[in-house]
């Protein structure tokens, strides 16, 4: 069964009437309910808040990176372990194909149900997640392979053991060795990107995120508990942040916005899935025709560029 948010009460009824006309097959109901919804979706999801495209990177439905990879790759093989800890669930890494092009999959992965949640941690990985991370860049590299990274994570796991196991130095060292990678890599914010749980698997040729997922240095509930103290604040906060594709892509902070279904990736997975393969792919075409040395030059002048400001 869908799950509906407060904001899609209208395509909800509009949507039960069509699948009631459907049983009683009344075809020049369906036709006209059809028409209603689809200027219900449109009326409704051209004119979101930043707070309710929030809701929709974090709808339980919303494809998760081991629905791309799934729906994208085939012949694929996953990578294990970090050959030093442990092999962290939270983040996979698979080896095989999209379309005629060998590449190396890294994606952050939240679960479903709670068994699965509990498995992939939330899709809050520990410092053997991005080490396993760096370890299949590495073997990309080593082999000429592009590599596709999906991030969707609330953010790095803030646990003990984490922090035991250099949680920071883990993160800090993938920024690094990513920046400094020869093949072509394109990551994509296919859900939620928080903080540096996001960055360590950010840094790429080209950074571009989902029509409906959030990038951000901390999550509107943590703004408003720093600044207000308030629950009630996190709707003023996530407008602030400026955490949306479109405000991140207007601040020069992303490369590209994917544009998944209007309504969004949850209702139209296959479509979604499908958008994020062609920009890969299409991207992909464009990294190629530069050499390593012009790939790292203009990876290096976008790096340094981000946070630069003129004053007037």
């Amino acid at each position: 069964m869908a799950t509906y948010l407060d904001f899609e009460d209208k395509i909800k009824k509009i949507e039960e009437d069509i699948t009631v006309a459907k049983t009683r097959n009344d075809e020049h109901a369906v036709e006209i309910l059809e028409k209603k919804l689809e200027k219900e979706v449109e009326k409704t999801f051209k004119n979101l808040s930043d707070y309710q495209k929030l809701q929709l990177a974090r709808h339980p439905d919303r494809p998760y990176a081991m629905d791309y990879i799934k729906g994208l790759m085939t012949d694929y093989y996953e990578i294990h372990g970090d050959r030093h800890y442990d092999d962290d669930h939270a983040i996979v890494c698979f080896l095989g194909y999209i379309g005629n092009e060998k590449v190396v999959v890294i994606g952050e992965q939240k679960g479903r149900g709670t068994k699965d949640k509990l498995k992939r941690n939330f899709g809050m990985p520990s410092p053997e997640g991005y080490r396993k991370a760096l370890r299949a860049a590495r073997l990309a590299e080593k082999f000429n392979l592009p590599i596709l990274m999906l991030v969707d994570t609330p953010g790095a796991y803030p646990g003990i053991g984490a922090e035991e196991r250099n949680q920071s130095e883990a993160i800090a060292k993938n920024l690094y060795e990513f920046s400094e990678l020869k093949t072509p890599t394109v990551s994509v914010v296919i859900g939620e990107g928080g903080s540096g749980g996001a960055l360590a698997i950010s840094v790429a040729d080209k950074l571009a995120m989902m029509r409906y997922s959030v990038y951000a240095v901390i999550s509107p509930e943590g703004c408003s508990a720093i600044l207000w103290n308030d629950p009630a604040k996190v709707e003023t906060a996530a407008n602030a942040l400026k955490i949306t594709a479109e405000s991140l892509e207007e601040l020069g902070l992303i490369d590209d916005v994917v544009n998944e279904p209007l309504i969004g990736a949850h209702r139209k997975k296959e479509e979604a899935i499908k958008a994020l393969g062609d920009y890969f792919l299409t991207s992909l075409a464009e990294l190629k025709q530069l050499t390593p040395a012009q790939r790292y030059e203009k990876k290096y002048e976008k790096l340094m560029n981000l946070g630069k400001f003129e004053e007037k």
